[in-house]
């Protein structure tokens, strides 16, 4: 019980959950370790049992403890061990919270309705025979119009991750380096790590990859970048054209990396207000450019395109029909009705606005509270904060959910630990935010900050 007053500076439930925290990050309270009870702790404290519940509340939100009824509450054990390292660290215990902005995922409101296309499809398979062609011929053609840059091949596949990770599979082999975006997506790290690959972070601004980064990341000849043109995950960036442009120079000017191969994962271009982008436009006979369509039109379609030069894109396609074969050509007929009704491209037009209107208004009301915030793209955005944890608990307690930023960050977590000179972050899905933005943005900002003795929570203004 000491332990618990020693460390607790603020007696509000922000104050309490913040220390609690510290106390696990820094490993003093132990996986499973038995936590006092609310009237225990409250008793010590001399605060009521109701600021020790809101405390729990926002440790239990963020998964770091959890109850057991009658047998009390403990410090959670570990995320389960069959999911990669940083899916381990991300994980969320989402039990129910005021507002969730951590998931990184698009606003099921925004999507276009499914019903309708499932009702225009063919209830029988259409396939006669595994040789097909795995693209159906009118989606290939729509795929091919719509394109940044006249692409020899053009495929389909399972999703963006699928596209990434046979994409590296086909170009690379064990041992090679792969420049990655420094903060960038997770389970590209989590990918790089499976196949024995060598991670080469560079750093990301709000117009994408810094060219003086780049070109020194090159100089280590990598065999292949992944970037993210549009609505990075998770700054929410997109890249100029010009940007595009001196990164394709920096890559054609040094004959070591004549052969270094470009993946993109455009996963949000379609609610994108960045135009159309790719350094295939400089590079077509080496870059491989992944749309996806999960943040759009519905994560659960599970099903991305992949284009590129025809001796990049065969062997994938080869590979895939020992495996999959290829992605069902029924939900390839749903996507390409989504991709032309008319309702469809409306409901999408008018999420792409609301979006924007809603990074918009975070953006303006954090810039006012005197946060130096930097307007996003897509759903997501890149705050930094004083402190990771003490940011995530206290906005917790103020009943707001959002994702740590370590895990986004490209060198080893054990390493992070080890760089104080990096600034810490939260991302935050903006695009959930549909209500209370001046409230949330007084949240956020607060949570920026660090914790400032006697400011209430959110839990207290909405009671």
């Amino acid at each position: 019980m000491q332990t618990f007053l020693d460390e607790i500076e603020h007696k509000t439930p922000a104050g309490i959950a913040a220390a609690i925290g510290r106390l696990i990050a820094a490993g003093r309270l132990a996986p499973g370790e038995r936590l006092p009870t609310v009237r225990e702790l409250a008793a010590a404290l001399g605060v009521s049992p109701a600021t020790i519940s809101h405390a729990w509340q926002a440790l239990g939100s963020v998964g770091l403890i959890e109850s057991k009824g009658r047998s009390g509450t403990f410090v959670r054990q570990q995320a389960p061990h069959w999911l990669p390292a940083r899916s381990q660290s991300m994980v969320g215990h989402h039990q129910q919270t005021r507002i969730d902005l951590s998931r990184g995922t698009p606003d099921p409101a925004l999507l276009p309705a499914l019903g309708p296309a499932l009702s225009r499809v063919s209830e029988r398979a259409v396939t006669p025979t595994y040789q097909d062609l795995p693209v159906i011929p009118e989606l290939l053609a729509l795929l091919t119009k719509s394109w940044p840059y006249p692409v020899e091949s053009i495929t389909v596949v399972d999703g963006a991750l699928d596209a990434i990770s046979r994409s590296l599979e086909a170009v690379t082999r064990f041992g090679d380096r792969v420049i990655v975006e420094s903060p960038g997506f997770p389970p590209f790290f989590d990918l790089l790590d499976q196949l024995g690959l060598e991670r080469i972070p560079v750093d990301v601004d709000e117009n994408g990859i810094v060219p003086a980064s780049f070109k020194a990341a090159l100089t280590l000849s990598p065999t292949a970048v992944i970037l993210q043109p549009r609505a990075h995950n998770p700054t929410g960036a997109s890249m100029t054209p010009q940007r595009a442009e001196h990164l394709a120079r920096l890559l054609s000017t040094n004959k070591r990396n004549a052969k270094t191969v470009v993946i993109e994962d455009d996963h949000s271009g379609e609610i994108s207000i960045a135009p159309d982008v790719s350094l295939g436009a400089w590079l077509p006979e080496r870059t491989l450019h992944v749309r996806s369509f999960s943040k759009s039109h519905g994560p659960d379609l599970r099903i991305a395109a992949l284009g590129g030069p025809t001796a990049l894109v065969d062997p994938i396609v080869a590979r895939r029909m020992l495996g999959p074969g290829w992605t069902s050509r029924m939900l390839q007929t749903i996507l390409y009705d989504l991709l032309t009704n008319t309702d469809s491209i409306e409901r999408i037009n008018d999420a792409r606005r609301l979006y924007f209107a809603r990074q918009k208004g975070l953006t303006d009301a954090l810039v006012a509270l005197g946060i130096d915030a930097v307007q996003g793209d897509g759903i997501n955005t890149w705050l930094p904060v004083a402190d990771e944890r003490d940011a995530i608990v206290q906005l917790a307690a103020s009943g707001i959910r959002v994702s740590a930023g370590s895990p986004f960050i490209a060198t080893d977590l054990a390493q992070q630990g080890h760089q104080p000179q990096l600034q810490a972050h939260v991302r935050v899905t903006v695009g959930a935010l549909t209500e209370d933005i001046e409230l949330v943005a007084q949240a956020l900002a607060s949570a920026a900050m660090g914790p400032v003795p006697g400011v209430h929570t959110l839990e207290t203004r909405w009671a």
